[in-house]
């Protein structure tokens, strides 16, 4: 197996990113998200920083994953969660340690960082796949709930 680099997304990948974040919503909910739309969000973020960042993996130089990281500060602990989302590996690139190497290199973003007390995640309650990679990388069920107000 090649090495896996990851690093923080480009403005000239909003495309790709797209395409992962369109891919992974139908295949984790079925659900159709709007290209243009999800297009806008991502170049959104991109050309935000102060918002959160995307990583992306690359093997062999092909883009084989991405994450979403966006930022929650809790006065609880003053400081700062990082949100996981957007979870992506190509079909290829599954059983490689993609997610592994980005989690690896978020790992380091935070220590690098110094305000970071933890990563959280949301995942599907249909999505077994995506609960057993967050399993397999360490993090831990808890006992919330997500609740929304679609408007």
């Amino acid at each position: 197996m090649s090495e896996i680099n990851v690093r923080q997304a480009t403005a000239a990948e909003a495309g790709r990113i797209a395409g992962f974040n369109r891919a992974m919503a139908m295949e984790t909910e079925g659900l159709a998200l709007d290209e243009q739309t999800v297009a806008s969000g991502v170049v959104a973020l991109l050309g935000h920083p102060e918002r959160g960042f995307y990583l992306v993996a690359e093997i062999n130089g092909a883009m084989a994953g991405c994450i979403k990281v966006h930022f929650e500060w809790t006065a609880w602990r003053n400081k700062m969660f990082w949100w996981i989302g957007s979870c992506y590996v190509k079909p290829e690139y599954r059983g490689c340690d993609v997610h592994g190497a980005i989690y690896r290199k978020l790992e380091e973003l935070a220590a690098r960082e110094g305000n970071i007390c933890g990563f959280r995640s949301y995942v599907h309650q249909d999505d077994v796949q995506g609960q057993r990679v967050y399993r397999g990388l360490g993090m831990a069920e808890k006992q919330f709930l997500v609740f929304e107000d679609m408007r």
